[in-house]
This record gives structure tokens, sequence and C-alpha cells, in this order.
């Protein structure tokens, strides 16, 4: 994987919310300088498009004598990422119609912009200089020969999202709409999305119901009464937390079957880990049936919690024998256990989106010096 923190290549990025956007620069997987917050302007079509164009010039300014090579950030979707155009937005209902922003940008600053989905961001983050190497070098510490070159990315926060890593390379798709995780079926409730169980509102709305209680609270406040550190209906908080893994571990089961990796999970509800991560390894661990009855393990591989040290040592183990090649006094390495690891952001949300638009630019700025 590419190694971020040695180059010195300056790339401009920005951290677009609904209310308000964060602007700074990043070099060698560093920010330079102070991050800059505008209000989004988000009703406003001209206002806030001028917002960005000033943001923009404000870091340009700030970073004096040195010169940005790209601005790469995450916006949200549904766009076509690979053009930089915006289409409808929800949280910044002034894009309608398809807004071409990234080519806006490349024109005024002449650099190249590139806009990706804040997941596959999360995932690309995660795979240069999070979760990935973290599980390399402890396999490299163990003295075994695996590489880990795939992952999946899961987000969990106001909604649920996703993004995947194949071979090292961030998976896009031939749409822009790889990683969409959010859409898969939901396992509790079968005729909606997955989403309605795995988001800050499925939290809640489970708690209500659990409970009969009316009053809002937020998922921190429904994690605390789940740990008994706050006064409420603790059987409600936790039913609320299962409901989100298990449906949480039959979209990732559908997930693995297809992207064979380890999983990384962000997003503020990540910080309910505890809660949530041995109830997915659980439903994971257990099985789906044919049409005779056979019970089929629901995941091809063993799944370990990385996070813990029993689950990280366990993970680590060396599953490999040697056998003997048929008609030959050779042998042959066989992995007898297929294993992924499942834990928690290895840099934080905020800072893996960041890093994966960083690194993202420098991969494109390379490719197309590679071709000129």
């Amino acid at each position: 994987m590419r190694d971020i923190y040695s180059d010195d290549r300056i790339v401009m990025t920005l951290d677009a919310g609904g209310t308000n956007f964060v602007f700074t620069a990043i070099q060698a997987g560093i920010e330079i300088v102070d991050a800059i917050t505008l209000s989004s302007n988000s009703t406003n079509l001209e206002a806030c498009l001028k917002t960005i164009i000033e943001g923009f010039n404000q870091v340009n300014a700030a970073l004096k004598t040195k010169t940005p090579q790209a601005i790469s950030f995450a916006f949200p979707g549904p766009a076509d990422y690979k053009n930089g155009v915006i289409g409808d937005l929800v949280n910044l209902p002034a894009f309608r119609g398809g807004v071409a922003l990234g080519p806006m940008l490349s024109e005024l600053f002449r650099i190249p912009t590139l806009i990706n989905n804040d997941g596959d961001l999360f995932a690309y983050g995660e795979a240069v200089a999070g979760m990935l190497p973290f599980i390399n070098q402890a396999i490299s510490n163990a003295g075994l020969s695996r590489t880990y070159k795939n992952l999946i990315g899961i987000t969990l926060g106001t909604g649920y999202g996703g993004g995947i890593v194949v071979n090292n390379q961030l998976c896009m798709g031939d749409n822009s709409a790889a990683g969409e995780i959010w859409l898969t079926r939901n396992y509790l409730k079968q005729q909606t999305i997955v989403e309605e169980s795995v988001s800050i509102r499925a939290i809640q709305r489970v708690y209500k119901e659990q409970s009969g209680e009316s009053t809002a609270l937020t998922p921190f406040d429904i994690y605390q009464i789940a740990k008994g550190q706050q006064a409420g209906n603790r059987e409600a908080a936790c039913i609320a937390f299962e409901e989100m893994a298990l449906a949480v571990g039959e979209s990732l089961a559908n997930t693995l079957a297809l992207i064979d990796g380890p999983v990384v999970i962000g997003g503020g509800i990540a910080g309910a880990s505890d809660l949530i991560i041995p109830k997915i390894i659980a439903h994971l661990e257990g099985s789906i049936y044919d049409l005779n009855e056979n019970a089929i393990p629901r995941s091809i591989a063993s799944i370990y919690n990385i996070d813990t040290e029993h689950g990280l040592q366990t993970f680590l183990k060396n599953s490999e024998v040697e056998v003997t090649i048929p008609f030959s006094s050779k042998k042959s390495i066989y992995s007898k256990e297929k294993r992924i690891a499942l834990g928690v952001s290895k840099l934080g949300t905020s800072r893996a989106i960041c890093l994966g638009a960083y690194a993202l630019a420098l991969d494109y700025l390379d490719k197309t010096n590679l071709y000129a």
C-alpha cells in the first residue's frame, strides 16, 4: 500500500455537512493549515457554490508559497462521482438536476478535482493508513506470511454507509454505485431497506417501541442505559442495539459472501461496539439452511473481533500446515482455516475519510503522470 506519510504533495479537501463546510489542506497525511469553517448555504445553489469556491480560495491563500496539486473530498450522493457531477441531494436541497461541481473546481483552480462518497473514502483511508496496515503489521510481527489486500468499510450513524477496497484499490463501480450496503434487504423487516434498522433513528425507534417511553433520547443516552450507567429501561436499550447488530450481521453475511476481506466499522454508533460486535459475530457464526434443512455456515470464514486481545491473538494463530504434493516428495502449504478480522476504525471516521481523499488524489496524480 501507499505510504501517504512520506509524500510531500499537497491536496486541498473539504468536509461537507448539511450545515457547515470545513476546508483544509493535507501534506504527508497531516493537515497543514488551520481548518476553515463556512456556512453551507444549503438552500441556495449559487450561494453554496460560491461558499465552496471561497473556502478553497482561503485554503489556497493560507498555503502561501506552497502549491496544491489536487482537490479531493467526500460529498453526499446520489452523484456521478467519476465525472464530478452531483445529483438531487436531501441534506443539500439546492443541488438538483445535476451540478458539475468537480469540473467547476478543476476549471477555476486548474488542478484535478476528485469527489467521492464518504463511505468509499472511509474504507480507502482505513485500507491505506488504518485497519489493513494494522492487521498486516500484526501478522508480520507474528511471523506469518499472509497479507490482506481487501477491506469492507461500514459506517453506523445517521445512515448506514459502506465502501469496498479490492486488491488495495477502491472499488467505485461502473456507475459510481459500489458499496451501497444501506440498500440491502432488512433481515428484521423484509420489505424495507436495512438502513431502517441500522441508523440513529433505528436505535431511537426500537427503544421507544420496547420501553413505551416518548422522551427523545440520543443513541449515547440509550447506550448508557444499556450499560446501566443511566436511568431508563435497560432491557429496551439492549434490544435496540441487539436488533441493529442482527441487521448489520445479515447484511455483512451477504457482503462477505461476495467480498472476502476484513471488516472495519466507523461512524458515531461504533462507539457502542462492545454491545454490537459480539452480536454481529454471533449471527455470522450461525447457520443458513437448504431445502432439506441441512445447516450451512452463514459465513465461510471464521470471524474474529480483533479489538479484544483474545480475538486478535486467536486471529493471529498459525493455521497453515504442510501437505504432500501427490506423486511428489515435495510439500505445499495448506491454509486450513479461512479468517476474517472485524474491528472498529483505527483512525476515527473523519480522519479516515480525510486520508482516503488524500490517498485517492495521490493515486490519481500518479496514474495521470504515468500515462501522460
